[in-house]
């Protein structure tokens, strides 16, 4: 049954794939523009701007012009790619945005082109602003690397000219929104974070990893089971051999993705075969355990990520990130027998101290924002969950900064998976939404009305 479910699950965890990780190709755009740009060249104006570019300090720097007549400028930043493209008629203004987590072993690129696709880099070049984003130095949890090189391609904007600078971010992303108002209010005109960890990557991955002790105790000896079980190790290894170009690394993390889904799917499918049955319990209580729904997608999505993540977290953070000691693993419909072997049998964990100081720094919310902030969130996430947005706001009024943050819950979405079920999606936003967020945000900032409470539905 596992085995069956994998050519499925090239299709159904797509989604999965665009939610969790934004890598694409790397910049490889020529200097001589080809295809549809063929013929073009750079304005006087435009190769002035790639002359600045590389006397503010980027390297391997390349423009082209763009099929509409803009710039699209791309290169590197202290070693890490960015793309840039920069509108014929430039208002001055900037968007940068900070991708979401993707799995280690994704390759560290980005596209070319920031704007070739609907969303939200689409939307603010459409309304004259520069547009872009950049590269992180590492995959996998990747907090201080994306501030870190979202700020390098912000200063860059502000170098080629660029006045009123925004930030935007998804997932992982969102967070990276958050952590730069904390620390650089003054570099930005404002922020928006959509489905973001927003408050503590203590309490998601808390989470994350509650679920995967859980799963691992109540699916042992059976035929949904991971065949690693110390949650200090990954499952399988998630990282491309050494030496493989960027598809095949894509395509090697996607098929690892596809293996650590099979088996949570797997239970899902008998589940929904006997709503009764010891399946359905076992779902139900991971889930709980977890604090997600009764679903699908919110019983896999947290599942993969912590299968694949372990050892980068120890990498990242330089130590274990994750403890339950003390923690209480029963759930309303278990018997006390089963309440005792939940709590007696699950692999108990202390977390090391510098790990977690880690986490706290990037990142741990203080609420301490000073530039206008627009959050947005679907009501239920598979992945990252609406209380990451109910903490944050209780920290912003702690540190009396309201006035700053415009937060909006927008309604769950629900995507098709293997097997002809549905699950709730991560960053479930239609194009509307996208847009409405955006305009909120940048008539916050450029007229000082901070938007209503239904201006994103």
């Amino acid at each position: 049954m596992v085995r069956s479910l994998r050519l499925r699950l090239l299709v159904g965890l797509f989604p999965l794939m665009l939610a969790m990780s934004a890598a694409s190709a790397p910049i490889a755009a020529p200097l001589i523009a080809t295809g549809a740009e063929a013929g073009k060249a750079l304005t006087p104006a435009q190769a002035r701007l790639v002359e600045k570019a590389v006397a503010l300090g980027a390297t391997d720097v390349q423009g082209r012009p763009g099929t509409d007549g803009g710039l699209l400028l791309g290169g590197k930043l202290k070693g890490a790619q960015f793309a840039l493209a920069i509108p014929a008629d430039w208002n001055g203004d900037g968007l940068v945005y900070a991708h979401g987590y993707s799995a280690p072993g994704t390759p560290v690129t980005v596209s070319a082109n920031p704007v070739d696709k609907s969303g939200l880099l689409k939307e603010a070049y459409g309304q004259g602003f520069a547009a872009g984003h950049s590269a992180y130095d590492k995959a996998g949890l990747g907090v201080e690397t994306g501030a870190v090189n979202t700020l390098r391609l912000r200063d860059l904007v502000a170098g080629l000219g660029g006045k009123r600078i925004y930030v935007a971010g998804d997932s992982m992303g969102g967070g990276i929104v958050v952590t730069l108002l904390e620390t650089h209010p003054e570099a930005f005109a404002g922020g928006l974070a959509r489905c973001g960890v927003v408050n503590s990557w203590r309490d998601l991955l808390s989470r994350l990893y509650d679920m995967r002790a859980a799963y691992a105790f109540l699916t042992r000896g059976g035929p949904y089971a991971y065949p690693q079980t110390d949650l200090r190790r990954n499952v399988i290894a998630p990282e491309p051999p050494t030496g493989a170009d960027d598809a095949t690394a894509q395509a090697y993390v996607f098929g690892q993705m596809i293996k650590m889904a099979a088996p949570p799917l797997a239970l899902w499918a008998a589940a929904q075969r006997n709503p009764q049955g010891p399946e359905a319990r076992i779902v139900r209580q991971v889930t709980t355990i977890g604090g997600f729904e009764y679903d699908a997608a919110s019983l896999v999505y947290p599942l993969v990520t912590a299968t694949l993540a372990s050892e980068d977290l120890i990498a990242t953070a330089g130590g274990w990130v994750y403890g339950n000691e003390g923690r209480d693993f029963s759930t309303p419909d278990m018997s006390p027998q089963e309440a005792a072997a939940i709590n007696a049998g699950v692999q108990r964990l202390k977390a090391d101290a510098p790990a977690l100081a880690y986490l706290d720094r990037w990142h741990t919310a203080k609420g301490r924002i000073r530039t206008p902030l627009v959050t947005l969130h679907n009501r239920i996430d598979s992945l990252v969950p609406y209380s990451q947005e109910e903490a944050f706001a209780k920290a912003v009024a702690k540190a009396g900064e309201q006035d700053k943050l415009a937060a909006y819950a927008v309604p769950a979405v629900k995507a098709p998976l293997p097997g002809g079920v549905e699950g709730y999606t991560h960053c479930g936003f239609d194009q509307a939404q996208t847009a409405a967020a955006w305009n909120a945000l940048r008539q916050w900032a450029e007229i000082g009305r901070k938007p209503s409470a239904d201006a994103i539905k």
